[in-house]
């Protein structure tokens, strides 16, 4: 009866220390993938485009066209 007890605990260990290891490779990935998306930052091409639509419609309210 002991060895088998002795058995399950090991074994729920084991287990147990998987789905840590699991849990805390998931949680570095999101860190990670949170690290690449802060350094992206805006388009060039974004910044750009707001930047025409802002000097269009102040174009208009001037009434330059």
């Amino acid at each position: 009866m002991a060895k088998n007890s002795k058995k399950m605990a090991a074994a729920l260990a084991a287990v147990n220390m998987y789905l840590q290891q699991e849990a805390e490779a998931a949680y570095l990935e999101q860190q990670a993938a949170a690290a690449r998306a802060a350094k992206a930052g805006p388009s060039i091409w974004a910044i750009s485009g707001r930047q025409e639509m802002m000097s269009m419609r102040r174009m208009m309210q001037l009434r330059a066209f």
